[in-house]
């Protein structure tokens, strides 16, 4: 996917999470935001899986161990979805993990728990 239609994307996430954030405010937990985010994303006709599971390779091998990622958004944008009163940095390892188990390039983590919406979004490019 070119860089143009990442750029779309990407706003077309952050655009969902402000207008979920605006209509639900903070506080809630983090499944709500989920569906949410996935009613949102319908809406705008995006293409997404919702609790994507991902596989744990170790030199070929792939081991008893999956991870999920919240939303993967037209198989290119992994978004995980917290409802915390602070992102910590084992948060953003988690959304690092899945870029790279992935190897998709870009990735948001949005803390919904905030009272502005702009606070708890975090974007990260898997530079691997």
């Amino acid at each position: 996917m070119d860089r143009e239609k990442l750029d779309e994307l990407s706003s077309y996430v952050v655009d969902s999470a402000f207008q979920v954030h605006k209509e639900m405010g903070p506080g809630l937990l983090e499944s709500v935001y989920e569906y949410c985010m996935i009613e949102e994303l319908k809406r705008r006709n995006i293409s997404f899986n919702s609790q994507y599971v991902v596989p744990l390779f170790y030199k070929g091998v792939e081991l008893s161990k999956d991870f999920r990622i919240d939303i993967l958004i037209e198989n290119e944008i992994v978004v995980e979805l917290k409802s915390v009163e602070a992102l910590l940095p084992v948060h953003e390892a988690q959304l690092i993990s899945y870029l790279k188990l992935t190897k998709k390039k870009l990735g948001f983590l949005i803390n919904f728990n905030v009272p502005y919406i702009k606070q708890g979004i975090l974007r990260r490019v898997n530079n691997f």
